[in-house]
């Protein structure tokens, strides 16, 4: 093996924790990782991970190495990919992460223009509301929604959509429209867990209220949400990319448009440490040029 393959090699086991999860995103077998890690070792004279019951962690040394291997990885990538791209436009796999609604609504039916645009590039699109582990699933670009609680992440924020209380027609022709957050109390809320959870800081000129969503229902995946409020079970506060073909057609409208919430922010997420591909950078400007002003 190549010193370039070996610490590529190197650089997976520190990343994923283990030989095993290494192995399996280089699609190789757990004796071979641990054998590269054991020659790499020999030939630098000097122990580069220290082995545990709990795991793997490096050494000091093994840190050092680990930074310095990772840029050069970096930078092979990069000139691999920039002498292919100008010889031959963008081509091979391009792995994608991305909310399960918002892939459905905002991605998968736009994705056609891209690909025509590159008729040589593959996309594998994984939708999950989890964040899944870049590193370990390959990812090379994932699209994430709100604050990211791994500051470790190269991270690059491209758009941003308004929140809104909304619901039916129907439901607030039963129930009547709140029109100031205390109100809220008064209504059956739909909870989305992985959305900034029930309790919400609105804001109207210089006064501020904070008011908690109650209802018992609460949903771990956008599409849930969708479907209670949409049965007329409920408002609930989302962005409006969760539901733009409905507020387009009248389907849920929004309410208490005097008073703001906290915007819901798009990031572009990059595996830890790594500088983006070409063909990663190129989704996410056309992704970013589909977003804006789009709502």
């Amino acid at each position: 093996m190549d010193r370039l393959a070996a610490m590529e090699t190197f650089v997976y086991v520190v990343e994923t924790g283990s030989f095993s999860a290494a192995a399996r995103r280089l699609n190789i077998g757990q004796p071979a990782v641990s054998k590269t890690i054991a020659q790499l070792e020999k030939r630098l004279a000097v122990s580069l991970l220290l082995r545990s019951t709990r795991g793997l962690t490096p050494t000091e040394a093994g840190l050092a190495f680990f930074e310095r291997a990772r840029r050069a990885i970096d930078e092979a990538n990069e000139a691999d990919n920039a002498a292919r791209d100008s010889a031959s436009g963008l081509s091979g796999n391009l792995r994608i992460s991305a909310a399960v609604t918002f892939g459905r609504l905002h991605l998968v039916p736009r994705l056609g223009p891209f690909l025509d645009q590159h008729p040589q590039l593959k996309v594998d699109l994984m939708l999950d509301d989890r964040n899944i582990n870049l590193v370990e699933e390959g990812i090379d670009v994932a699209l994430r929604m709100g604050p990211l609680r791994d500051s470790g992440l190269t991270a690059r924020k491209i758009a941003d959509c308004r929140r809104v209380v909304l619901g039916t027609p129907a439901y607030f022709a039963r129930y009547g429209e709140p029109t100031c957050p205390t109100q809220l109390s008064q209504h059956q809320g739909i909870v989305y867990n992985l959305s900034g959870g029930a309790t919400w800081t609105f804001v109207k000129g210089t006064e501020q209220q904070t008011q908690t969503l109650s209802g018992r229902l609460r949903v771990s995946a956008a599409e849930g949400l969708r479907a209670a409020v949409l049965a007329d079970q409920g408002l609930t506060i989302a962005s409006q990319w969760m539901f733009a073909p409905e507020l387009a057609n009248g389907a849920v409208v929004p309410v208490m448009q005097d008073w703001t919430l906290p915007d819901q922010d798009l990031w572009t997420v990059f595996p830890t440490g790594r500088m983006a591909s070409a063909k990663a950078r190129v989704l996410v400007d056309y992704v970013q040029g589909l977003l804006v002003g789009a709502l």
